[in-house]
Protein backbone atom coordinates (compact mmCIF):
# COMPACT_ATOMS: atom_id res chain seq x y z
CA UNK A 1 0.00 0.00 0.00
CA UNK A 2 2.41 2.56 0.86
CA UNK A 3 5.00 1.97 -1.60
CA UNK A 4 1.74 2.80 -4.10
CA UNK A 5 1.03 5.56 -2.13
CA UNK A 6 4.80 7.34 -1.87
CA UNK A 7 4.83 8.53 -5.74
CA UNK A 8 1.78 9.36 -5.54
CA UNK A 9 2.39 11.95 -2.56
CA UNK A 10 5.22 13.26 -4.34
CA UNK A 11 3.21 13.11 -7.48
CA UNK A 12 0.72 15.59 -5.66
CA UNK A 13 3.20 17.76 -3.72
CA UNK A 14 5.34 18.59 -6.95
CA UNK A 15 1.97 19.83 -9.12
CA UNK A 16 0.69 21.85 -5.92
CA UNK A 17 4.30 23.53 -5.23
CA UNK A 18 4.31 24.42 -9.17
CA UNK A 19 0.67 25.94 -8.83
CA UNK A 20 2.23 28.01 -5.97
CA UNK A 21 5.05 29.14 -7.61
CA UNK A 22 3.18 29.95 -10.48
CA UNK A 23 0.92 32.10 -8.82
CA UNK A 24 3.82 33.56 -7.22
CA UNK A 25 5.44 34.36 -10.44
CA UNK A 26 1.52 35.50 -12.16
CA UNK A 27 0.70 37.98 -8.49
CA UNK A 28 4.51 39.66 -9.60
CA UNK A 29 3.21 40.54 -13.00
CA UNK A 30 -0.33 41.74 -11.96
CA UNK A 31 -1.25 45.31 -11.19
CA UNK A 32 -1.68 46.64 -8.06
CA UNK A 33 -5.71 45.63 -7.50
CA UNK A 34 -7.95 48.00 -8.26
CA UNK A 35 -12.10 47.84 -10.36
CA UNK A 36 -10.44 48.90 -13.45
CA UNK A 37 -10.39 47.08 -16.78
CA UNK A 38 -6.24 47.22 -17.07
CA UNK A 39 -6.16 45.31 -13.21
CA UNK A 40 -8.61 42.65 -14.77
CA UNK A 41 -6.72 42.42 -17.83
CA UNK A 42 -3.87 41.34 -16.38
CA UNK A 43 -5.29 38.92 -14.22
CA UNK A 44 -7.14 37.47 -16.92
CA UNK A 45 -4.62 37.92 -19.45
CA UNK A 46 -1.78 36.51 -17.54
CA UNK A 47 -0.80 32.42 -18.60
CA UNK A 48 0.63 31.93 -15.33
CA UNK A 49 -2.38 32.36 -13.39
CA UNK A 50 -4.28 30.41 -15.71
CA UNK A 51 -1.52 27.51 -15.22
CA UNK A 52 -1.71 27.77 -11.39
CA UNK A 53 -5.24 27.38 -11.50
CA UNK A 54 -5.06 24.30 -14.09
CA UNK A 55 -1.81 23.10 -11.44
CA UNK A 56 -4.63 23.16 -8.41
CA UNK A 57 -7.28 21.71 -9.81
CA UNK A 58 -4.85 18.85 -11.27
CA UNK A 59 -3.23 18.71 -7.32
CA UNK A 60 -6.73 18.89 -5.98
CA UNK A 61 -7.98 15.50 -7.90
CA UNK A 62 -5.11 13.91 -7.19
CA UNK A 63 -5.46 14.83 -3.25
CA UNK A 64 -9.43 12.82 -3.71
CA UNK A 65 -7.71 9.93 -5.47
CA UNK A 66 -5.22 9.34 -2.69
CA UNK A 67 -7.66 9.80 -0.02
CA UNK A 68 -10.53 7.46 -1.31
CA UNK A 69 -7.95 5.13 -1.50
CA UNK A 70 -5.34 5.34 1.35
CA UNK A 71 -5.51 5.80 5.09
CA UNK A 72 -6.30 9.50 5.52
CA UNK A 73 -3.73 9.26 8.91
CA UNK A 74 -0.63 8.19 6.40
CA UNK A 75 -1.85 10.44 3.20
CA UNK A 76 -2.34 13.44 4.81
CA UNK A 77 1.40 14.10 6.43
CA UNK A 78 2.93 12.95 3.03
CA UNK A 79 1.73 16.62 1.80
CA UNK A 80 4.09 18.51 4.01
CA UNK A 81 6.32 17.66 1.31
CA UNK A 82 4.87 19.96 -0.93
CA UNK A 83 7.09 22.76 2.08
CA UNK A 84 10.32 21.13 1.36
CA UNK A 85 9.32 21.24 -2.86
CA UNK A 86 8.51 24.87 -1.74
CA UNK A 87 11.18 25.67 -0.29
CA UNK A 88 13.63 24.21 -3.21
CA UNK A 89 11.86 25.89 -5.79
CA UNK A 90 12.03 28.81 -3.28
CA UNK A 91 16.56 28.52 -3.98
CA UNK A 92 16.23 27.54 -7.70
CA UNK A 93 13.30 29.98 -8.95
CA UNK A 94 13.66 32.99 -7.00
CA UNK A 95 17.07 32.82 -5.70
CA UNK A 96 16.10 33.48 -1.72
CA UNK A 97 18.72 32.41 0.82
CA UNK A 98 17.67 29.51 3.53
CA UNK A 99 19.51 29.09 6.72
CA UNK A 100 20.19 26.73 8.50
CA UNK A 101 17.15 26.48 10.52
CA UNK A 102 15.26 26.09 7.55
CA UNK A 103 17.48 22.77 6.62
CA UNK A 104 16.79 21.54 10.05
CA UNK A 105 13.06 21.68 9.39
CA UNK A 106 12.85 20.21 5.98
CA UNK A 107 14.90 17.10 7.92
CA UNK A 108 12.34 16.61 10.34
CA UNK A 109 9.48 16.87 7.60
CA UNK A 110 11.38 14.17 5.99
CA UNK A 111 12.20 12.15 8.81
CA UNK A 112 8.10 12.24 9.42
CA UNK A 113 7.46 11.33 6.34
CA UNK A 114 9.78 8.18 6.61
CA UNK A 115 8.20 7.24 9.70
CA UNK A 116 4.76 7.40 8.50
CA UNK A 117 5.42 5.90 5.97
CA UNK A 118 7.10 2.61 7.84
Amino acid sequence: MITRLIPLAILQSLILTMGQVLLKIALCKMLPFSWSTSFWQSVFFNWQFALCGICFALASVLWMYIIKHFPLSVSYPMVSLSYVFGMLAAILIFHESVDWTKWVGVFLIISGCILIAK
